[in-house]
């Protein structure tokens, strides 16, 4: 499982935002990530999904931009070398297409099977996934709520950002901050704490976070005290609701 959240973390550290907002990896590093050490068998597996991208009467080049690159060789002579600007479908494509035998190929179908998504899917659709693909679709809108939080809390004047996160989870795990989750959860020093939660730890943290957004911007908050009092304020609401939903559940959960 944790091998999974690594490799979920890898995919998006190698991901590229172009001027106009619009994602997309390169094929060289995808190819390390892989474990593919020979370009020539890795463009073996990018012809195969090139293949299939058309056969499902979709464009090529769109998904499958071509793209050359100064490599320096080991006398620091430059060559050009061939390179693809590759879209999430044309890497998911890639995975289907990829050594089966491989573990981190079967993670790449994952994530990127989930990935490819429409943004918003329907309740039966999301309870078809598995808890692995809940957690990756959870963990993704996590991210951007965080991201969208940020730059909101950012405008109310917060600039210590630990304290402002840390104020959030004191409120909806019971006064516990980020470091005292991680110890909890036996986490690695620097390992992400959203990336070591289930799918339903996680809806409850993107209800925190996107209920907070909103306070920040309805109450008008313009200091990063009042920031940090309301983010606890709605993670202790959060906590509050969970426990009134279910006793036995709130026995079972982390957040109390």
């Amino acid at each position: 499982m944790k091998e999974i959240e690594k490799n979920n973390k890898t995919f998006e550290d190698i991901k590229h935002i172009d001027e106009n907002g619009v994602e997309f990896w390169y094929a060289r590093e995808l190819q390390t990530v892989l474990n593919y050490k020979e370009w020539r068998k890795f463009e073996n597996v990018i012809n195969k999904a090139k293949e299939a991208c058309k056969n499902s009467n979709i464009s090529v080049i769109e998904h499958f931009v071509n793209t050359d690159k100064l490599s320096k060789r080991a006398n620091n002579a430059e060559v050009v070398i061939k390179d693809y600007k590759l879209s999430r479908y044309a890497c998911y494509l890639i995975a289907q297409n990829g050594d089966s035998r491989k573990k981190v190929i079967a993670l790449a179908q994952t994530y990127f099977a989930v990935q490819t998504r429409k943004q918003e899917i329907t309740e039966k659709e999301y309870s078809e996934l598995t808890e692995d693909e809940k957690r990756f679709y959870q963990r993704n809108l996590t991210r951007k709520g965080n991201y969208s939080l940020n730059q909101t809390a950012k405008k109310a004047g917060v600039k210590n950002f630990d304290k402002f996160h840390n104020s959030g989870y004191k409120g909806l795990y019971n006064g516990e901050t980020a470091d005292d989750i991680a110890k909890r959860k036996g986490l690695r020093y620097r390992e992400d704490i959203l990336d070591n939660m289930g799918s339903d730890e996680l809806i409850a943290n993107l209800f925190r976070i996107s209920q907070t957004e909103q306070r920040l911007k309805k109450d008008n908050i313009d200091t990063e005290k009042k920031a940090c009092d309301t983010h606890e304020k709605i993670g202790k609401i959060v906590r509050k609701a969970i426990k009134e939903a279910g006793r036995n559940y709130a026995r079972r959960s982390t957040y109390t």
